[in-house]
């Protein structure tokens, strides 16, 4: 699986205090590396930007992206307020067109490490981010293929007579339309992952939590039919466990799948209407939630959700709801059958 990372080389580019807040979320708070990767990333843009303001270096200068911070440490820290956090944010928005979530993250990072600095290392009393509340998202709604184009979408993949992973990828979209998983859960599928009847898989969601996924008939047949094919493979060069794998047989890239999904969005007239591999798990939620009459609760839970809102409290559903709501999924008994190519018939007669 393709992740965000960091070299060695360029670890030794952090301060020592960075360098240890990344080593405790990894180590002793289970975070992924991505995560860890994106939460010094963005404090190393912070931490540029205090420079750059405190050097005048011009913030759109080729000079920003070379400011050394290696030398920052607590008595730097300490003297850190509220009020340049929060120009930092607005650098990030104006200056850098950050738009709600990248602007979330930068806050969630920055608060992360505050806390860790005050609550773990005891080096900070105050907080300077504790009365910033996060950035606004604007209401949207999500965009997502109503019923008969998600079907329309399988059938143009299941009709793809030149591909030759067609039958990898039309398990990969089957599983995004019926159980809404999100695009690093799937990749990262083993063999393992899948139990011995194929009534439901183990995905690894965010914040490392693992999770069942319960599979209906169209599941099964699409992963049954692309089981067989993956095995009819030349097995020796097989080095992987991945349940999806590419052309190289090595583990599916998360680039792959978006490319693939692309293209088919393409073949099926969706182009330039911001379908994503993303959009397929608001369909499959949506699909279930208004067609499927799944309770948000237990669609809660399908999708690895944390909580159903900031108001809300979290409700436990057991496996049989959860079960019953990936069959209720009214994708869940459509098995495309390829179309028989037409035959040339010529006539024999002249004009």
């Amino acid at each position: 699986m393709a992740t965000l990372t960091l070299k060695s080389e360029e670890m030794k580019l952090f301060p020592p205090l960075l360098r240890e807040f990344a080593s405790y979320k990894s180590v002793i708070e289970g975070c992924s590396e991505k995560t860890v990767c994106e939460y010094l990333l963005d404090l190393r843009t912070f931490f540029r930007y205090l420079e750059a303001e405190r050097l005048g270096i011009d913030l759109e200068s080729e000079d920003f992206t070379k400011i050394d911070i290696r030398h920052i440490g607590a008595a730097d820290i300490c003297k850190i307020t509220g009020s340049e956090v929060l120009a930092f944010m607005l650098y990030a928005g104006e200056n850098r067109s950050n738009g709600w979530a990248a602007k979330s993250r930068k806050l969630s990072a920055l608060k992360t490490f505050f806390k860790y600095l005050r609550v773990n290392k005891h080096l900070i009393d105050t907080d300077p981010t504790a009365d910033i509340g996060s950035p606004r998202k604007r209401s949207t709604v999500p965009k997502v293929l109503t019923l008969e184009e998600s079907i329309h979408l399988l059938e143009v993949i299941k009709n793809d007579t030149e591909s030759a992973t067609v039958l990898r990828d039309y398990a990969i979209v089957t599983l995004f339309l019926n159980c809404g998983m999100r695009l690093s859960e799937l990749v990262g599928i083993n063999l393992t992952d899948l139990d011995q009847q194929l009534r439901s898989l183990r995905v690894l969601g965010k914040g490392n939590k693992e999770r069942i996924v319960y599979l209906n008939d169209a599941c099964r047949a699409a992963l049954v039919d692309y089981i067989v094919f993956r095995q009819s493979q030349d097995t020796s060069r097989i080095k992987t466990t991945a349940l999806f794998i590419s052309s190289r047989y090595q583990r599916i890239s998360n680039k792959t799948v978006q490319w693939m999904i692309y293209k088919y969005m393409d073949m099926a007239g969706f182009a330039g209407r911001g379908f994503s591999v993303h959009k397929l798990r608001h369909t499959a939620a949506t699909l279930m939630y208004q067609t499927g009459n799944v309770d948000v609760r237990v669609l809660k839970d399908i999708l690895g959700h944390a909580q159903l809102n900031t108001t809300q409290i979290y409700t436990h559903i057991n496996d049989e709801n959860m079960a019953h709501a990936i069959d209720a999924n009214p994708l869940a008994h459509i098995k495309v059958k390829k179309t028989p190519k037409p035959v040339s018939v010529e006539d024999d007669e002249e004009d």
